[in-house]
């Protein structure tokens, strides 16, 4: 009884580390964070994503330059489904995703899909070994109002996100780190 207690312990743990690295996925890709986009992705890891097929070097080779050209990325991920089968797991998470690009800010690309992520445990962390991205929907459309920037989008709302450490994110991380007490650390 009580093994049986310990594991689905460790199986929600295992799942909810799984779950953290998709999120974490999310940030580094909208903040175009490399720190944070490379701690979902183990270093020999394998990705199927649009027109890229390859290592996951070459993944952030031509994803890092154009995210940090500017543009706004907005990433979410919903319905994860995470099969465990020892230090391996089946992950297929959906996804919605609103991209923009600085040089044509107008222009906005809508995508929806799944993420089936082939997860492995090592040395008891949790990242993506194998990723293929599965397109369900892709909208693209053009919205002339938006050509004059985040003045005529956002109006007086602020702050606006955006990326690196343009975005707000990082000074509030910052502001929250340094107010913890000792014991907290």
């Amino acid at each position: 009884m009580e093994h049986d207690c310990q594991a689905m312990i460790q199986n929600l743990l295992d799942k909810e580390a799984i779950r953290d690295c998709l999120y974490r996925y999310c940030r580094g890709i909208d903040r175009a964070d490399e720190a944070i986009l490379r701690s979902a992705y183990w270093p020999d890891a394998h990705d199927r994503h649009g027109a890229y097929v390859g290592d996951v070097e070459g993944f952030f080779a031509q994803a890092l330059p154009r995210l940090r050209c500017g543009g706004r990325g907005v990433h979410q991920i919903s319905n994860i489904l995470i099969e465990l089968h020892g230090d391996i797991a089946a992950v297929e998470s959906s996804f919605l995703a609103l991209q923009t690009n600085a040089a044509t800010p107008a222009q906005e690309t809508f995508l929806c899909g799944r993420y089936l992520d082939r997860f492995e445990k090592r040395q008891g962390e949790w990242r993506v070994a194998d990723r293929t991205v599965v397109y369900d929907w892709i909208e693209e459309r053009t919205r002339p109002e938006l050509a004059h920037g985040d003045v005529v989008l956002f109006g007086k709302r602020q702050p606006n996100g955006g990326r690196l450490s343009k975005d707000p994110l990082y000074a509030f991380l910052n502001a929250v780190s340094t107010t913890l007490t000792p014991q907290a650390r």
